[in-house]
Order: C-alpha cells, then sequence, then structure tokens
C-alpha cells in the first residue's frame, strides 16, 4: 500500500464486514468513499425486500480495491446495489477528508480521476440498464439520449454505427434491435426505416424507458 494510501487511511481503521451483508444501497448518496481491504463484493440489482442477495449480478469486486468509487468522485448516489459476498475488511473515508486528498492530488491527477470516474459512471448505468429493462425499454432509452432537434423541429436520431455494434451496446442481438425497432414503428413511436429515425413520440418513448 502506497504511503498515500497509508496517510488517507490512518485514522479510518477497517472493520469486519460479515458476509451477506449490505454495503451499499442503489440510489443513496455517499456517506464516505469505501475502500476494500480484503474480501470480495456483488455488484447489481436487490431482488424484492422480502428476498435477500441480488436478484441481478454483474460484477464483483475483490480487495483491494475501491468501492464504486465514482459516486464518491462526482458526488451521485450508487448506481448500484453491493453484497459482500464473503467477510469483508472495509474502510470508509468520510467525504471531506476524502474530497481533501482528492484536492492534494493536483489539478491534473483530479481532472484525470474524474474524467475517469465519469466514463466508469456510464458504463455502470448503462450495465445496470441492461438488467434491469427489457430490451424496448433499453432501445427507446438509447434513442432519446441520442436524439437531435431538426432544423424544421422534432428529434431524429442519426444512426451512424453498424446495428450490430449498436445492439451490442444494449447487450442483445441484432436481430432482437432490427425487431424492437419494428415494433416501435408499428406503435407510431418511431418513423423512417433508413440511416434516420425520427422520434414521432418522445413521449412515449420516455415512458417505455422508465418502464
Amino acid at each position: 500500500m502506497s504511503d498515500s494510501y497509508l496517510e488517507l487511511f490512518a485514522d479510518h481503521p477497517a472493520g469486519l464486514i460479515p458476509a451477506g451483508a449490505v454495503l451499499l444501497h442503489r440510489g443513496s448518496g455517499p456517506a464516505g468513499a469505501l475502500f476494500v481491504e480484503s474480501g470480495r463484493v456483488s455488484l447489481g440489482l436487490a431482488g424484492p425486500a422480502s428476498l435477500s442477495g441480488l436478484e441481478h449480478q454483474w460484477g464483483t469486486v475483490e480487495g483491494p480495491a475501491w468501492l464504486e468509487v465514482n459516486a464518491a468522485v462526482l458526488d451521485l448516489p450508487s448506481a448500484v446495489d453491493a453484497i459482500a459476498e464473503t467477510d469483508v475488511r472495509l474502510r470508509q473515508i468520510p467525504m471531506p477528508q476524502f474530497r481533501q486528498a482528492l484536492a492534494g492530488a493536483g489539478h491534473l491527477a483530479r481532472e484525470l480521476v474524474t474524467d475517469v470516474s465519469r466514463a466508469h459512471r456510464r458504463q455502470t448505468e448503462l450495465a445496470v440498464s441492461r438488467l434491469a429493462k427489457d430490451a424496448e425499454a433499453r432501445c427507446a432509452e438509447w434513442l432519446l439520449s441520442h436524439a437531435e432537434t431538426q432544423e424544421k423541429g422534432g428529434w431524429a436520431v442519426k444512426l451512424q454505427q453498424h446495428k450490430r455494434l449498436i445492439a451490442a451496446q444494449l447487450g442483445i442481438a441484432p436481430e432482437t434491435l432490427s425487431r424492437v425497432l419494428r415494433h416501435l414503428r408499428e406503435r407510431c413511436l418511431i418513423s423512417g426505416s433508413g440511416r434516420t429515425v425520427q422520434l414521432v413520440d418522445p413521449g412515449g418513448l420516455r415512458l417505455l424507458a422508465e418502464s
């Protein structure tokens, strides 16, 4: 462990967390930056309150490693639920001390950490979206996030990538993407069959994306 870590951790000893304990709740604000000193943590989406554990799992963190640190860096709620898969030794660095440490890292280092955190956050949100939503909801969300206003009014998406690449981003097969786009056209939510997709009913797409 580096000297800078030792200095940051000096006043915050690791606590032992038993397997099965919830370490993070999706949507909860960061009380501090969490560092897994040892042990393994599962990330994903928790099931209903009546069930224990994760209903959908998309990854793990094994110590020594930071846990969902992008939320602390960007001051955002956690994008995932996190549950101790094994007994975990965990340090929690209060936000004031964590931000002070970032501030002391220098402008270039802070910018780099922030950029990396934003990229990781986008990847995490996409992964969670894939877990939580069906293909139509994912596609509607993607269309809305890539829509641009047109000179004559309205919204449209220019398909600048091949459909197989778009499908890979959404975690579905290209055939599924084609079927979903056809269904959206049949429901009069979108129109167009070439490289430009017109968003006929953005409100309807937003409702679908949130379902």
